[in-house]
């Protein structure tokens, strides 16, 4: 009977941050985005440290809370583990987004389309070079992206269970990406505090 109390909080809860949902902002909002695929996996696993490193030191405790909760629940039968997954990401990327001093729209569905820049700097990390984004920015501005690129990809192999290195991994990431999009690279300048205590 308690677990059924607290599907039906998990779902009340889910439900008011569905209803807040606006048009997707940014990739890191959406299932597909790398913070959704990187929150499943901590479930999946059980390693947070796949979650941690998207957020700021400071808010651990409370993703740590929500991932314990997520974790007992979703073995509760597959309508338990699809809401606990939910409620988990929802909660994830709200604290991501507020680590970057950005608002939280609620997490978007898969499929939902993303700018063509962000595919195109994602397929860069992939593939290890900026040729995806030549024809979508200009020379000057892919000149300009290339230390960020290179930072990035200098980072890319790091042990997950080393939180400092991920952290300086997500850092770079998405400095590069607001970058390639075209916003100020300084816009997420509050993403260094995922290293405060």
């Amino acid at each position: 009977m308690a677990i059924l109390y607290f599907v039906a909080i998990l779902f009340i809860l889910f439900s008011a941050l569905f209803l807040i949902r606006g048009k997707a902002s940014a990739h890191c909002d959406t299932m597909d985005g790398p913070t959704a695929s990187d929150g499943k996996k901590a479930l999946r696993t059980g390693n947070i440290n796949y979650a941690y490193k998207w957020i700021p030191m400071s808010f651990e405790h409370e993703l740590l809370e929500v991932f314990e909760l997520s974790r007992k629940v979703r073995d509760f039968g597959p309508d338990a583990q699809q809401l606990a997954e939910r409620f988990f990401l929802e909660n994830l990327i709200r604290i991501h987004r507020a680590g970057e001093g950005a608002p939280f729209e609620g997490l978007k569905p898969s499929g939902v389309p993303i700018d063509e820049k962000v595919a195109a700097a994602d397929k860069s990390i992939e593939i290890g070079n900026l040729s995806p984004l030549e024809r979508l920015i200009s020379h000057e501005e892919l000149h300009a992206l290339e230390e960020k690129f290179q930072r990035v990809i200098a980072l890319k192999d790091y042990d997950i269970n080393d939180i400092a290195a991920a952290r300086n991994y997500v850092e770079a990431y998405v400095s590069f990406f607001k970058q390639a999009e075209g916003h100020d690279h300084d816009l997420h300048h509050s993403h260094g505090q995922l290293h405060a205590s």
